[in-house]
């Protein structure tokens, strides 16, 4: 944890990234909008740290990490892995890049195929890559399955035959099968039990570790995030509105939203508990196909004012590596 930061240790940088989905009408299907769900989000993660990404449902956090592996091509802005903008790559190019960069989905019954079996699901990077011959694939499937604490002896088995937490782990073998440096894990414990939940948090933390791999994890459980994460950035409705160190952003959190959701968070001290001043905000979130002028948080914000409606607040550095987007962030310091 608590890696100095130099410009050759950044792994991936993303700049002024924009992902806008058109909304479609009438007979001819004319564009008539679009859903805003990515609107001009940057920031670095370093080599062999754990960025964690928060926020509420719908803000736009599983969008981002598929636009960064290219699932989605983004609208806007750039994507510079390793040094390569990955905008401008396509087919062949692209298929290379891909083995450095894997996604462990958020949902373990969704994202494996019911028709194959273990072997066959963990296998088929290998196969699609073209690494190694039937036989050492087999080998490297076993290693794998023993790597995430299954039972080799499994691999001929299919995935209704297993557990959410099994069937997650079956998903993280498949996603290191590639030997990739950089894995974006997609809420990867949302779906699973609590008792479960650490048990994949330690293995994702086991294997960062002997393999040097690079996580954006993207979250809403703040605890957990605040467990894994060396650095961790706020998104609201498709913008990052603060990011920073880990404890800096939990001990001091300097964006209005970052307080409610932290506030939110239970804590096991009564007296503590007790004590704090709890954040609720007021309203629904906005529809990203038509987001408030100015700072999008301003419709729920305690604190907003004239201002707010106007521009846009800049996401700036207030304090060494703590970045926010509001324009009375100075008042929380």
């Amino acid at each position: 944890m608590g890696i100095q930061s130099t410009n050759n240790e950044i792994l991936l940088r993303v700049e002024n990234l924009m992902m806008h989905f058109p909304i479609r009408r009438g007979v001819f299907q004319r564009q008539v909008g679009a859903v805003r769900a990515v609107d001009g989000v940057s920031f670095n993660v370093k080599r062999g740290e754990t960025l964690g990404l928060v926020g509420e449902s719908g803000c736009g956090k599983s969008t981002t990490g598929r636009t960064i592996l290219q699932l989605y091509r983004p609208t806007a802005g750039s994507i510079h892995f390793e040094g390569v903008d990955l905008v401008h790559f396509k087919g062949e190019e692209l298929r290379k890049m891909r083995r450095k960069m894997q996604m462990i989905f958020q949902d373990p019954y969704a994202s494996l195929n019911p028709r194959m079996t273990v072997a066959e699901i963990v296998g088929e990077p290998l196969m699609v890559h073209n690494v190694g011959t039937g036989k050492e694939i087999s080998e490297r499937v076993q290693h794998l399955l023993e790597l995430v604490n299954l039972n080799p002896s499994f691999a001929n088995r299919y995935p209704h035959e297993f557990s959410g937490g099994q069937r997650q782990r079956i998903g993280v073998a498949r996603a290191l099968a590639l030997q990739p440096s950089f894995i974006i894990c997609d809420e990867p414990i949302s779906a699973l039990d609590v008792s479960i939940q650490a048990q994949v948090v330690n293995l994702l933390e086991e294997l960062q570790e002997q393999f040097n791999l690079t996580y954006l994890f993207i979250a809403h459980d703040l605890s957990m995030v605040k467990h894994i994460s060396d650095r961790v950035a706020v998104m609201y409705l498709g913008v990052i509105v603060e990011l920073a160190d880990r404890d800096a952003l939990y001990s001091n959190p300097l964006h209005p939203y970052t307080q409610a959701l932290l506030s939110a968070v239970p804590i096991p001290d009564p007296v503590a508990d007790a004590k704090r001043k709890r954040t609720i905000l007021t309203g629904d979130v906005p529809s990203p196909a038509n987001p408030p002028s100015g700072c999008r948080f301003r419709t729920r914000c305690p604190i907003a004012e004239a201002q707010c409606a106007e521009s846009r607040p800049e996401f700036r550095e207030i304090k060494p590596g703590h970045f926010v987007a509001c324009f009375f962030a100075e008042r929380f310091i």
